[in-house]
């Protein structure tokens, strides 16, 4: 079975290339974007496919089972920094061949995840699985991933995207990818209707808002 890495994060893609080759796959892609991906996917060759959501342009849950229905021979393996906990319980209860494995994860779990995908059954990582039976009120509630979170709140405190990136050790380009997918999942259109979003959801104090 072939095995698609699917991130735009050079390191990332370089880190997970080494993993592979030490558990001796041999048969490897790598795609940076979905046009990409979808490229390569088009030999309907059996395929895991590690994938980035948060930093691909994908719109929804619903987007990413079509593509599961779309492509019965591919395995999808979402291997993100956070996603949030309603996306992950609709993809779950939707599709068998979903697998979910936060980037935090410890090596071993990682290379445990890949093998059991790689075999046919999903795998949960331990801190999503936590994440799932703890669920937060107010990530539940906006419907955000913890990062979207923190970074919708500093985006309120008139923080800019640069600043944010600089806050979190973070590129211009992955803090840019978070502001499009909160302004998408509020369907919100600038700053303004974000910030006072933040403030409705108690994100942000009256006391500390500002523009």
């Amino acid at each position: 079975m072939a095995v698609l890495i699917a991130d735009n994060q050079d390191i990332t893609r370089a880190g997970l290339m080494y993993i592979l080759q030490q558990m001796g796959e041999d048969d490897v892609r790598q795609a940076s974007d979905k046009a990409g991906m979808m490229a390569l996917l088009a030999d309907r060759k059996p395929t895991v496919v590690i994938l980035d959501y948060t930093l691909f342009d994908i719109n929804d849950a619903d987007e990413l089972l079509i593509l599961a229905d779309r492509y019965t021979q591919v395995w999808w393996l979402l291997f993100s920094e956070d996603l949030s906990l309603d996306f992950t319980r609709r993809l779950i209860a939707s599709s068998p061949r979903v697998s979910v494995l936060l980037k935090e994860s410890p090596l071993a779990e990682i290379r445990e995840c890949i093998r059991q995908t790689r075999t046919g059954r999903r795998y949960i990582c331990q801190r999503m699985a936590e994440m799932l039976l703890t669920a937060p009120v107010t990530e539940e509630k906006l419907n955000l991933t913890r990062t979207e979170t923190e970074i919708l709140k500093d985006i309120a405190l008139g923080m800019t995207t640069r600043e944010i990136a600089e806050k979190r050790f973070s590129s211009f380009h992955t803090i840019n990818t978070h502001r499009k997918n909160i302004f998408r999942k509020l369907e919100v259109n600038n700053v303004h209707e974000a910030t006072k979003y933040a403030l409705r959801a108690g994100l942000v104090d009256s006391a500390e808002y500002y523009i």
